[in-house]
């Protein structure tokens, strides 16, 4: 077995069996498929188990978050490189085994991301920069990268673009398509589920990066995200997990004098979260 693709699942089973179905063209016997289905509901589960019997199917009645999801199809895997791929992505080329090609031919390197395109065809900011003061201004959702994309802050924080044509080594790359070597998964004991969703990828990339590994954007191969499908069913819940993961990730990374500011970040990530919720009105 050369990859296993671990997809964690949160209700989203019609995005999951278009996912399926476009993996379907590039399943072999080299790849193997694992589905962690949280909350999951039996009847959709069971559709999806029968759709694509290639899949391996593991249901669950809790919804513990996306690092568990994945470290429990870690688990399960028998590949030789893990790749985490989001269930509201389309293919239409093979992924697992380019990637893995590619890998194979660099050692040194522990992680590769695809370019990740959205539904209109526009490229996602899928490799990043480590977070950091330069994020406050030019992070991938701030207001300044949305009316002025083109600014120092955002170019040196979001690493893709047209003007990319080549593999280049980056600090992080998105888990909606992130390749990792199995060896080094296990050497990092997986991803933090002190995580529960978002930037737990950054968290593990950084990880990696500490231990002597190596983290690449290859645009060369692509997938389609349509981003948000899972996290829009629980629009609140899902921006208060953001907020707490930023947080998470600062105290796990900040510097010592950083750290020093750890009541300022917490106070700032709750006032924007508090904004957050009047700016969208009643509910």
């Amino acid at each position: 077995m050369t990859v296993s693709v671990l997809i964690v699942n949160y209700r989203a089973y019609a995005e999951l069996d278009r996912c399926l179905a476009s993996l379907g063209h590039w399943q072999g016997p080299d790849v193997e498929v694992i589905v962690v289905d949280h909350a999951s509901d039996p009847v959709q589960a069971r559709t999806i188990s029968i759709s694509h019997p290639w899949a391996r199917v593991l249901t669950t009645a809790a919804n513990p978050g996306f690092a568990a999801g994945v470290n429990r199809a870690a688990r399960e895997a028998r590949g030789r490189y893990l790749l985490w791929l989001n269930p509201d992505s389309v293919l239409t080329e093979d992924v697992a085994r380019p990637l893995a090609r590619w890998l194979d031919a660099h050692p040194d390197a522990g992680i590769v991301g695809a370019l990740v395109r959205d539904a209109d065809g526009s490229i996602q900011a899928s490799a990043r920069r480590f977070p950091g003061w330069s994020t406050v201004l030019g992070g991938r959702s701030t207001a300044l990268t949305r009316l002025w994309p083109g600014n120092p802050w955002t170019r040196a924080n979001l690493l893709t673009g047209l003007e990319v044509t080549t593999p280049r080594q980056v600090d992080w790359v998105s888990g909606a398509c992130l390749m990792t070597r199995r060896e080094l998964d296990r050497m990092l004991g997986g991803l933090d589920e002190g995580f529960f969703l978002y930037w737990e990828d950054a968290d593990y990339c950084r990880r990696a990066r500490d231990s002597g590994w190596q983290t690449w954007y290859h645009p060369g191969v692509e997938v389609t995200h349509l981003a948000g499908r899972s996290s829009a069913r629980a629009p609140w819940p899902s921006r208060v997990a953001f907020h707490d993961s930023v947080y998470r990730y600062f105290r796990k990374h900040a510097s010592p004098t950083a750290r020093a500011l750890t009541p300022v970040v917490w106070t700032a990530l709750r006032a924007r979260l508090v904004f957050e919720r009047l700016a969208s009105g009643p509910r």
